[in-house]
């Protein structure tokens, strides 16, 4: 009955471990990419962990294992939030050429339609 509870505990760990490496390449974004990262690898690992603690229950593994979880979880959001703080900053977190030509052109043309829009209300005259 052990081996079945370890075995759908690491499983669940692996799944969700493909689940995140499935989203850092199918992402569009750096910060959508550094978010499945994060959130599913670390909740990947702590299930494989925890099913680690359930095999070998000894003293030694479980502060291991406790010490890898809190590790893991304190520097994973701190070191994605300093990448997306530089990739927001570099203005590189649309995903190569695809999204990003698709964003600014829409930008450009909403900024030359509004543009164009105040120049055509200053120059006519007011009719009031």
């Amino acid at each position: 009955m052990l081996e079945i509870i370890v075995s759908i505990f690491i499983l669940l760990g692996a799944g969700f471990a493909l689940i995140a490496s499935i989203g850092v390449v199918r992402m569009p974004d750096t910060l959508c990419r550094l978010h499945a990262a994060t959130k599913a690898g670390a909740f990947g690992l702590s299930l494989m962990l925890l099913a680690l603690v359930i095999a070998n229950p000894s003293p030694r593994t479980i502060i291991q294992s406790c010490l890898i979880i809190l590790f893991f979880y304190l520097t994973a959001p701190i070191a994605a939030h300093l990448i997306g703080r530089l990739t927001h900053s570099s203005k590189h977190s649309h995903h190569a050429a695809g999204n990003s030509r698709k964003v600014d052109d829409t930008n450009k043309h909403a900024d030359s339609q509004t543009t164009d829009h105040r120049n055509a209300e200053l120059s006519t005259p007011n009719n009031r």
